[in-house]
């Protein structure tokens, strides 16, 4: 006996309710065309949300997260709108209602910079990789990484929710923690001159909204500094530009390094500044940063998922051209 669309989910979960209610009602809209508030592409899957802040993936983002061809899931959808009653399709339909999904379509219509897609909701992704994970239509190996992700970020997610932390607040005052610095360094560089603390804000800014938690136990200014101290002295840069100084740097009164007043710094010959930013990019960022993101990872400065998505992030930088 085939089994009820409606009835299937009768035992689902209540967590988010209203939620999974709201993405199945989204999701089983017909001739409605939904705009998309953004899309990006991440790992050759096409995903955005919409308008109305539902998160999807585009046919074939899913089709790839799955490990099938993005027919298979035209197929799977197709099935699903002429209510076909075989063994596959109330499997499918069983995690369906479970998640709260009785829609006619699988899939709603939203438009990308002019153009049209099909685009598959919470719900419909969930059950579909669960699916093609650990039902009848796998296990296929894309979906089963695909769910232990996705349940690393619920687990997360999870305990966020229950000690009523906020990530966005976190990045908010660690911005503010390294403003406060900014604050007490901006006129202690002599005119004329640069110091590495000021110049390295094109790298700290995306390490800190990757999750990187500014504080005195990790200094990243200082890895730089040495860094570019030796390069400076192992190319003789002096002669080129003329010496570095030194300059009193100042840190908040909450951090230890504070204990004790100002620390001597080095500040560079405005000259410079071209090189050292070349410098930057080309040398630290590509060679030692990493090594400085693992260490930070290990003392618990990062997470392991911030720590992986800033080096992602700055290996998308564009290659300098050719000097």
């Amino acid at each position: 006996m085939s089994l009820d669309r409606k009835s299937a989910g009768s035992n689902s979960f209540e967590i988010n309710k209203v939620d999974n209610k709201m993405m199945a009602v989204s999701a089983g809209v017909t001739g409605f065309l939904f705009k998309a508030e953004k899309q990006v592409e991440r790992d050759g899957i096409e995903m955005g949300v919409l308008e109305n802040g539902m998160p999807y993936l585009s046919e074939s983002g899913l089709a790839r997260m799955c490990g099938v061809a993005r027919s298979t899931i035209q197929a799977r959808a197709a099935s699903w709108h002429s209510k076909k009653q075989t063994k596959v399709d109330d499997e499918i339909a069983g995690l369906l209602n479970s998640k709260g999904f009785d829609s006619d379509e699988l899939f709603i219509q939203v438009e990308i910079n002019g153009s049209r897609t099909n685009a598959y909701t919470e719900p419909v992704c969930m059950a579909l990789l669960e699916f093609y994970a650990f039902g009848s239509g796998g296990p296929k190996v894309e979906a089963l990484q695909a769910c232990r992700k996705l349940l690393s970020i619920s687990f997360r997610a999870m305990v966020y929710q229950a000690v009523n932390y906020h990530p966005q607040s976190t990045v908010i005052e660690n911005l503010k923690r390294w403003g406060d610095r900014v604050d007490l360094t901006k006129d202690s560089v002599p005119f004329g001159y640069f110091c590495v603390f000021s110049e390295i804000a094109s790298m700290m800014i995306p390490l800190i909204h990757a999750g990187f938690i500014v504080s005195d136990k990790v200094i990243p200014d200082i890895s730089v500094g040495i860094a570019w101290a030796n390069f400076w002295k192992d190319n003789n840069l002096s002669q080129k530009y003329g010496d570095r100084i030194s300059y009193k740097h100042q840190y908040p009164s909450y951090y230890r390094q504070s204990v004790g007043g100002a620390k001597d710094a080095y500040a560079y010959p405005d000259e410079a500044l071209g090189t050292f930013r070349r410098w930057l990019r080309a040398n630290y960022i590509k060679t030692k940063f990493p090594d400085y993101i693992y260490r930070a990872m290990k003392k618990g400065a990062i997470s392991t998922q911030a720590g992986t998505a800033t080096l992602e992030a700055f290996s998308a930088t564009p290659e300098l051209p050719n000097q």
